[in-house]
């Protein structure tokens, strides 16, 4: 019975160790993940004003964080209201028209857009197409983009009540610089 005992209790250390080591070489992976990433800041001016974020996560995809001010339903009158928009943006194609300049890129990507302000909310769908070039010489990438958002808008209180899709967001053009770092 003792050798059995201490047989369980050996397979048991064993396998202890086993797990833990696993578990390390799993963080590593993970650490060694999120030190790869390469992050951008900047700003996006045209029909909104947006500060900027995009974290690469691969090659080929990065996901793209944008925070600023709008007018809704396409009007000057209109309330202006903050606005927050995720996407997540694929490379997908590289050109190499300028070679002594830079990489030209063409992304496209889809996401999310919220916001809203005083008696005003949106939320809908957001989609991207973005051309750009990704200079040698600088840590800058420059870029042209169309960001259509599809979704319900309200205004509510007041006495007044309005649901409708704002127009003014699928002409959601801008252009956007930000610094690599």
């Amino acid at each position: 019975m003792k050798k059995i005992l201490l047989s369980l209790v050996a397979l048991l250390c064993v396998a202890t160790v086993s797990a833990q080591s696993k578990f390390e070489s799993s963080v590593k992976s993970a650490a060694q993940t999120v030190a790869s990433q390469k992050w951008s800041v900047g700003l996006r001016a045209g029909s909104t004003v947006q500060a900027v974020a995009e974290c690469f996560y691969s090659d080929k995809a990065y996901v793209e964080g944008r925070f600023g001010m709008t007018a809704l339903f396409g009007s000057l009158n209109a309330p202006v209201a903050a606005d927050f928009t995720v996407l997540h943006n694929w490379n997908c194609l590289t050109m190499d028209w300028t070679p002594s300049a830079g990489k030209w890129f063409f992304d496209a990507g889809v996401g999310l857009s919220v916001g809203g302000g005083a008696h005003t909310a949106y939320v809908g769908v957001a989609g991207n197409a973005k051309l750009g070039i990704k200079f040698d010489s600088a840590p800058v990438r420059l870029s042209v983009d169309w960001t259509p958002i599809v979704g319900p808008g309200f205004v509510y209180g007041g006495g007044s009540t309005y649901t409708g899709f704002p127009s003014l967001n699928l002409a959601n053009f801008g252009v956007t610089a930000t610094y690599c770092f």
